[in-house]
């Protein structure tokens, strides 16, 4: 129960999002006027050096607003991804969202200041393609794991259990941790690393039940009565052996 005069928790979260957002749309809308400013007056090859100068300070501006829409987009990414699946997810995808912001940023300047990018983007893409199939697994890993941080169907925390047979399944523990490649999974034999693209193709849910120890463990711990039953009977035998051993060395002597 809240005391009057108390701040609500949703209030404040959303009077710190918020900000946020504005700062990163008023980053961005200044940074494209910049760059229209900068293309309709003539570029950087204007023959007037008025002009030339208010092209460059239009990149300038590009740069320093695009690396702040940046950083804000980034903090903000970050903040959502710890709030559904922990720092383990948070920080990667903040240095993904900020490494993106500022290439964008920096092939605009690029493209501002009138330096020729297509042979540099043509063997980009390229290597793209080239490091795209020798990396399949990890991309279809971190793919699988962006799709999973935002339909969220489990959140650290939280029992749930997997039914997937390419992993032998079932699998029931607690969600550890979730990041962008794998998730971590505590289960009654230990820790369970479970690839992102397997766990989106599996089967996952809530689970009420505790996970049971493993079979192994049990009879280690409570043999059968079979077993004890045996063991009498074998050690019964081996004493009626060694019994008539005994009685017949007595009777070779006599």
């Amino acid at each position: 129960m809240l005391t009057p005069g108390a701040p609500d928790s949703s209030h404040v979260s959303q009077a710190r999002v918020r900000p946020e957002f504005r700062k990163t749309m008023v980053f961005v809308a200044i940074a494209l006027a910049a760059l229209i400013t900068g293309h309709e007056i003539g570029g950087v090859h204007a023959p007037s050096t008025r002009v030339r100068l208010i092209a460059y300070g239009c990149a300038a501006l590009v740069a320093a607003f695009g690396v702040a829409a940046s950083r804000t987009t980034a903090r903000e990414v970050q903040r959502i991804a710890v709030a559904r699946a922990g720092d383990v997810a948070g920080t990667p995808l903040r240095l993904v969202v900020l490494l993106g912001g500022y290439l964008i940023t920096a092939i605009t300047v690029c493209d501002l200041v009138g330096l020729q990018l297509r042979q540099l983007l043509v063997g980009g893409a390229i290597t793209g393609i080239i490091l795209g199939l020798a990396a399949q697994p990890v991309l279809s890993n971190l793919f699988a794991g962006l799709v999973l941080l935002f339909a969220r169907p489990y959140v650290p925390g939280q029992q749930v259990r997997v039914m997937s047979g390419a992993i032998n399944g079932p699998h029931v523990g607690v969600i550890v941790s979730a990041g962008l490649l794998y998730t971590k999974l505590e289960t009654a034999d230990g820790p369970l690393n479970i690839p992102n693209a397997s766990l989106l193709a599996a089967a996952v849910g809530p689970s009420l039940t505790q996970p049971e120890p493993a079979e192994q463990d049990t009879f280690a711990a409570a043999p059968s009565e079979d077993g004890a039953a045996l063991a009498t009977v074998i050690a019964a035998a081996e004493s009626g052996l060694n019994a008539g051993e005994q009685n017949g060395r007595v009777g070779e002597r006599k």
